[in-house]
């Protein structure tokens, strides 16, 4: 017999919610008795001077052992003293999800940011979200246009790809990905704003929010003077949003700028929890959280895809730090952002002969994989030979390749760059690729 929706309510309300007491308070963390739940999940601590309109500060179980739990508030500025009460949520370690995000700017926990009415979501997931079997996967096949000629030629994607764009400050890498977001062909676009400026966040939105087809892009963010939590937990409200709509068959494509921000938010709150800090201080919870992020990406036998586009800063353009490293790991491909294409208004200033687009071959036709093929080898002619050729040591006719690279490097130069406002058709960018390629590749 089907059990009446009153009495549902009922069973599922929680009328005696555990709780404990705070009995250290230190600077970003907080240690209490209780409640004993599970890492991730949300409490409320009395609080005297919280946040206008609410009755305590909210914060988020980071570390449980048998004397207690430690706790990291996701506002900063509030008075906690010791034996507060520290009550756990209903449904603390669940986020909103559906179409009501559609076209919204939110911030971590789902409230909106972007001044309009409140968000009224009927379906809930589990913040950590789950990570698809490898047997229920499926290879992408479907190239993803961007309209950028730079990938669309020669580095094309695919539905459900996990591509990485690395770069140093500096390099146009917020105006690739603007573009990119705003061309790419999906259902839904979410844009993850990690510890991104409140400017950078504005701007993204007005823009956005201006366009025709506003409803297809979501936009999460925490800034970078929100707490540790917080911007770690946008990446997995982001991560919830997009794992709903591929649940229902859809295309999303996942920005998230930055994964190496979400690194350092995680390294805070593994060193407020007692971890032991590793190399360059990142504790082991960084290594073993993001090869989570990404493989909660990607494209499912259902139908549904989530293609993930992700940010990593390098703190020198030397591809050398830890977080690079790994993510280089995990990703299906890597798109590398050069200074010296940036300080020559190269845009996008992407090195193509150091990137890499895993199974790029297998998604397009032979003759535009072999034009690729012969792109490449000629950006990466003149990059060997690169010195001699601007010192002027090198002697036409010396390499026959060489001699090619140099004639065709305007031509090539002039179809990688690409105005910001230019959207290229994948069919006119495959044949201005060959063209080029069939004139001096073989000549």
């Amino acid at each position: 017999m089907k059990t009446h929706r009153f009495l549902a309510q009922i069973e599922a309300a929680d009328f005696a919610p555990p709780y404990g007491h705070v009995r250290k308070v230190a600077p970003g963390l907080i240690e209490a008795t209780g409640p004993g739940r599970p890492l991730g999940q949300l409490c409320e601590i009395e609080c005297r001077r919280a946040t206008p309109g609410k009755g305590g500060v909210l914060a988020e179980i980071t570390a449980v052992d048998s004397s207690g739990i430690v706790l990291v508030p996701l506002e900063q500025q509030a008075t906690i003293e010791l034996d507060a009460k520290v009550v756990a949520l209903p449904a603390g370690d669940c986020v909103p999800v559906g179409d009501s995000f559609a076209g919204r700017a939110v911030d971590a926990l789902g409230q909106p940011i972007d001044g309009g009415g409140a968000i009224i979501a009927t379906t809930h997931l589990p913040i950590g979200g789950r990570v698809p079997k490898p047997l229920d996967r499926c290879d992408p096949q479907e190239v993803m246009a961007t309209g950028l000629r730079a990938i669309d030629g020669v580095l094309p994607l695919a539905r459900g790809q996990r591509i990485g764009i690395f770069a140093a400050s500096g390099v146009g890498k917020t105006s690739l990905i603007e573009q990119l977001s705003a061309q790419v062909a999906c259902d839904h676009c979410i844009l993850c704003l990690v510890g991104e400026r409140g400017r950078e966040v504005e701007a993204f939105w007005r823009r956005l929010s201006r366009r025709d087809d506003a409803e297809r892009f979501t936009i999460v963010a925490a800034t970078s003077d929100e707490s540790a939590v917080l911007r770690a937990r946008s990446v997995n409200f982001a991560l919830c949003l997009a794992d709903h709509w591929r649940d229902e068959g859809k295309h999303v494509v996942l920005v998230m700028d930055s994964v190496t921000r979400l690194a350092m938010a995680l390294r805070e709150i593994g060193l407020a929890a007692g971890a032991p800090p590793t190399v360059r201080a990142y504790t082991p919870n960084v290594f073993a959280i993001l090869p989570r992020v990404v493989e909660r990406c990607g494209a499912v036998g259902s139908g549904g895809s989530i293609t993930a586009v992700i940010t990593v800063l390098s703190e020198t353009d030397d591809v050398d730090d830890p977080v690079v490293e790994v993510m280089k790991s995990l990703l299906d491909g890597h798109i590398i952002l050069s200074r010296e294409l940036a300080e020559q208004s190269h845009f996008p200033a992407i090195d193509v002969a150091r990137s890499v687009s895993r199974g790029a071959e297998k998604l397009v036709g032979p003759e535009q994989a072999g034009a690729m093929r012969d792109a490449v080898a000629l950006l990466g002619a003149y990059e060997d030979a690169r010195v001699m050729i601007e010192s002027g040591v090198y002697k036409a006719g010396t390499n026959r390749l060489v001699d090619r690279a140099i004639a065709a490097r305007d031509e090539l130069g002039a179809f990688l760059r690409q105005p910001r406002e230019e959207n290229s058709p994948i069919a006119e960018t495959v044949r201005s690729l060959r063209a080029i390629t069939q004139r001096f590749a073989h000549g």
